[in-house]
């Protein structure tokens, strides 16, 4: 057993996954952190996206030492949440090891069985065909259903789409999408039309169900849409994301440099003309 009290162990130059293991289970220790040991899986489900989310910023921002240090604390979540499961007696981390490892190999049957797979979507329908294999899945419905409802709602939505493709529910081309898009959109704008035709709006439970639901609608076939012409949505929306808090910063600018506080009521004439020279900028 490590001793983390230990001063050599503490100017170790590199530590394995046993002293994290050592580590985590310190902390968790009467001797350890208060903190730490109040927690358990729900209370620190959130950090689990978190940290996900991070490691995959700095997949993006191509910047390895973020990505290093982002994976480390995504490795971390796995053995707080292994070491908890441990103290209750239900698995631990070599249980999670053993476990991805046997799906690894079972799921590759064109490398590990008698199957083959020569391209890469080759391999992913072997992969996708033992999973319903291994978890005795009858219907597509089920692996729907599988897709956890904790994910981003754009990424939910694609990845129901490409499942239901898979048995070729889906359009042949990205032309049915669009008109299906349309539809969608025609639908929403005649329920919020309803809505200013009532009497009193905001109590018109129907109508906001409906509206909530044609809103649904409407961005599940966008999804589609977009799925269907290469573009990743949940991806796409980000980079939007980013490109309007870029743009945001320089409108900040651009107000400061003719002395004028962007906070100050300005009307909205007068920050598109900022917003116009922002992107104008960008092009330079």
């Amino acid at each position: 057993m490590i001793d983390p009290k230990d001063k050599d162990f503490q100017a170790k130059d590199t530590y394995n996954i046993e002293d994290l293991l050592g580590l985590l289970a310190f902390l968790r220790s009467e001797e350890g952190c208060p903190w730490d040991r109040a927690q358990d899986h729900a209370s620190i489900q959130e950090n689990m996206l978190e940290e996900a989310y991070e490691a995959v910023n700095a997949i993006q921002l191509q910047d390895d030492a973020e990505l290093c240090e982002e994976l480390g604390d995504v490795l971390m979540q796995v053995v707080f949440h292994a070491g908890m499961a441990e103290e209750r007696g239900a698995f631990d981390f070599s249980d999670v090891v053993t476990g991805i490892s046997k799906k690894l190999i079972s799921r590759h049957t064109h490398l590990f069985g008698d199957d083959t797979a020569l391209t890469a979507e080759e391999g992913l329908d072997t992969w996708t065909r033992n999973k319903k294999l291994e978890r005795n899945y009858e219907k597509t419905s089920q692996m729907l259903t599988d897709v956890p409802r904790s994910m981003p709602a754009l990424m939910r939505a694609a990845k129901l789409q490409k499942r239901a493709g898979k048995i070729g529910f889906d359009w042949p081309s990205p032309v049915g999408a669009r008109e299906k898009m349309l539809e969608e959109l025609t639908e929403l704008e005649q329920e919020l039309s309803r809505r200013e035709l009532a009497a009193i709006p905001s109590q018109d439970k129907e109508v906001e169900r409906a509206i909530q639901a044609e809103a649904g609608d409407l961005l599940f076939a966008l999804v589609n849409f977009l799925r269907l012409n290469q573009i990743e949505p949940e991806s796409a929306l980000t980079a939007s994301s980013e490109n309007f808090i870029r743009r945001f910063r320089s409108m900040e600018e651009i107000a400061a440099e003719n002395g004028i506080d962007l906070d100050s009521g300005l009307s909205l004439e007068v920050l598109d003309s900022f917003w116009d020279e922002a992107k104008r900028r960008e092009k330079e």
